[in-house]
């Protein structure tokens, strides 16, 4: 059950907002607005002109454009993630489940590039109010990664030797400046093309076969 605060008495009550088809658009909306003038730049009017509501709707759903913010953060985090480990499941390997997570995940930002521009800057800026959501996001995305490594161990199709945390951020670290190189671009080209070579670059490495045995 969603928040919803009232214009009247400014009581916060309970209500079912995000099977509310105002709720979804104001959302859209406000991630649309954000992308092209920046938050801070970003008011309540312009977002409800882009919704198409009055600005008086807004506060029925949301405190302020922060709230906004927060509320689309939260909800987009679990519906991708959902979609995240709903896909990956349904692979049998370690190299399989790598290589669905990380063209999934370009999918996902590549069908919404509003939403991959607004959280490429949330992620560059110091929000206290989104860091918690941030490491949210983050920590999940991470243990994922994580539980595909070590069953890649298991299967010894990954090395035993690996220092995990490292790993975890070296992949996560490596999807999301591929993704913010793609957005500054303007979406030029096709993000989903670049999973397969990032995931054989997280396999192959860039050394030349045998070079490990020859480094002392």
């Amino acid at each position: 059950m969603a928040i919803i605060y009232s214009s009247r008495n400014n009581e916060i009550m309970n209500n079912n907002s995000k099977n509310n088809d105002k709720y979804h658009r104001i959302l859209d909306a406000a991630v649309s607005v954000f992308a092209d003038q920046g938050f801070h730049n970003s008011t309540i009017s312009q977002i409800a002109r882009e919704a198409g509501v009055a600005d008086g709707t807004i506060y029925l759903y949301f405190k302020n454009k922060q709230d906004i913010l927060s509320q689309f953060f939260t909800y987009k985090t679990r519906l991708v993630f959902s979609n995240f480990k709903q896909a990956v499941e349904k692979e049998k390997n370690a190299i399989d489940k790598l290589r669905c997570l990380i063209r999934i995940h370009f999918q996902e930002f590549q069908r919404d590039r509003k939403m991959a521009e607004v959280y490429r800057m949330e992620t560059r800026q110091s929000h206290q109010l989104m860091e918690s959501r941030i490491k949210e996001m983050t920590k999940m995305y991470l243990d994922l990664i994580a539980s595909i490594v070590e069953q890649g161990q298991e299967e010894a199709t990954m090395r035993q030797d690996l220092f995990l945390a490292l790993v975890k951020r070296f992949i996560l670290g490596a999807v999301e400046e591929v993704i913010n190189v793609w957005v500054i671009s303007g979406g030029k080209y096709d993000l989903v093309s670049q999973a397969d070579p990032l995931v054989d670059l997280f396999l192959k490495g860039i050394g030349e076969k045998g070079l490990s045995q020859n480094i002392s």
